[in-house]
């Protein structure tokens, strides 16, 4: 039997913490039409599907959380509880989309089954129809997750932009090297001192990146409409921007693709910050920031492996550069400070504590009302190339995360071929204006285009 890790049976907690949250996490795949024959069409998904032995189990819980809770094969998997069939109303445009996706996200996952969907949405735009896949957080985490959705298409083992991700390159379980071995005794002395060296060097580096992320989430942010209880129902929206000109920025100033999305998001904040009538602050929008600690030869495996890391977004600056500069300096810190190899070091800790123990003290935090952490944005590296369907080219691919734990927003970044895609989640109720929210972050990035296109200009111009 496979067993939940405790980051896994975290998500399962949280939800339990809170009846109005649902975490489930997903994906819309937009395809051209024709729809195909439907039977054919779910006989296509079905085998694919199920395929993954994670789609066939579901959750067996201990009494008293003796054991962790683990994954028991279900005999009696039926299609019928999970793939669904569903029309958008006319004229079948994003809104509708969007509105069908909140409804669908909203609702949790039936516990008594294997936890995941399959939702056929007919209707949209031009002919085109989509899929929406929901799934618990608790079988995986974004970059799982990613190559699971592929694995629904005719292109199942696409490339994707998981591989240049720098936990790509890292060995499993990535650790001190072993000392080499040789015969020379002058060089046993060399190698001891070498790993004590590392030893010491990687425990100092671990404990500070504790402190810091014990910091951050003991410190309150400042007092926001942003964080707080949320409702039942969501609001989604999805923008999208070329992936060609989030390269210029990065290329002009020096950045990376993650340091301009959050940039984007940054200003997007400070505007719906200001619309609340709130005062921009510092430490206004402390972020969580999940950071893949998943190798290449993990990319497959169903289950959740990140780290965090808890930077402040700079709303407090009102230049959209100013701010992309900041985000870099505060993420290059965050990145050294070894929060990632404090937030790894930790969770390999917890997994190897009885989990009678560590199942209480999730129990006991979950439920607690934090205030430390106001959003979390998430960059999940999706296929480089078009994926198809039975045949139908994937002409878009729009992530769904979900919130829970006080945050009333939540924002996932996704590469798909040539397109930077942003989804948004948000507590309908508290947060009413997401669609500006989604246009201010595209608007932003159009506002470092056109900056760095004059920076290009002002280097290439004749002395």
């Amino acid at each position: 039997m496979e067993h939940l890790t405790t980051l896994d049976a975290s998500f399962i907690e949280a939800e339990d913490s809170d009846r109005h949250v649902s975490l489930a996490i997903g994906a819309v795949a937009v395809l051209d039409g024709p729809l195909p024959d439907y039977d054919e069409l779910v006989a296509a998904l079905g085998d694919r599907v199920l395929a993954v032995p994670r789609f066939r189990q579901v959750l067996r819980r201990y009494p008293l959380d003796l054991g962790a809770p683990e994954w028991v094969d279900d005999p009696n998997v039926d299609l019928a509880h999970h793939v669904h069939r569903v029309a958008l109303p006319h004229p079948g445009d994003d809104s509708a989309l969007f509105r069908m996706v909140a409804d669908v996200m909203e609702r949790r996952l039936d516990r008594d089954r294997p936890l995941w969907e399959c939702w056929i949405i007919e209707g949209l735009v031009d002919g085109r129809w989509a899929i929406l896949t929901k799934l618990h957080h608790c079988i995986a985490d974004g970059i799982a997750t990613m190559h699971l959705l592929a694995g629904l298409s005719d292109d199942a083992g696409s490339d994707t932009y998981a591989t240049e991700i720098r936990a790509a390159h890292e060995p499993s379980h990535a650790g001190l090297s072993a000392p080499r071995i040789s015969l020379n005794p002058l060089n046993w002395v060399t190698e001891a001192w070498r790993a004590s060296i590392a030893v010491t060097t990687s425990v100092v580096r671990v404990w500070e990146g504790a402190v810091e992320i014990l910091g951050d989430l003991l410190r309150p942010a400042a007092t926001s409409s942003l964080i707080g209880p949320v409702t039942t129902m969501r609001r989604y929206v999805s923008v999208q921007v070329p992936l060609e000109d989030v390269a210029a920025v990065c290329h002009s100033f020096d950045v990376t693709l993650n340091d301009v999305a959050l940039a984007a998001i940054t200003n997007s904040f400070r505007a719906s910050l200001i619309r609340r009538g709130e005062q921009p602050g510092h430490d206004s929008i402390r972020t969580l920031v999940p950071v893949s600690v998943r190798s290449n030869d993990d990319a497959a495996k169903t289950d959740n492996r990140v780290s965090a890391m808890f930077p402040c977004l700079p709303v407090e600056q009102s230049d959209p550069v100013a701010q992309l500069r900041c985000v870099h300096e505060r993420l290059t810190k965050a990145k050294g400070s070894g929060q990632r190899q404090a937030g790894s070091a930790f969770v390999f800790a917890i997994d190897a504590m009885p989990f009678a123990v560590t199942g209480w003290a999730l129990r006991g935090l979950t439920r607690l009302r934090q205030r430390g952490v106001v959003t979390v944005a998430t960059n999940v590296p999706g296929p480089r190339k078009q994926l198809t369907v039975m045949g139908r080219n994937v002409v878009r691919m729009l992530p769904i995360p979900p919130i829970a734990l006080q945050l009333r927003t939540a924002i996932a970044i996704f590469s798909y071929v040539d397109q930077l895609v942003f989804g948004v989640t948000a507590d309908y109720d508290t947060v009413p204006d997401i669609d500006v929210f989604a246009a201010d972050i595209v608007e932003t990035i159009e506002q470092l285009v056109s900056v760095s296109g004059r920076r290009r200009a002002q280097t290439n111009r004749p002395g």
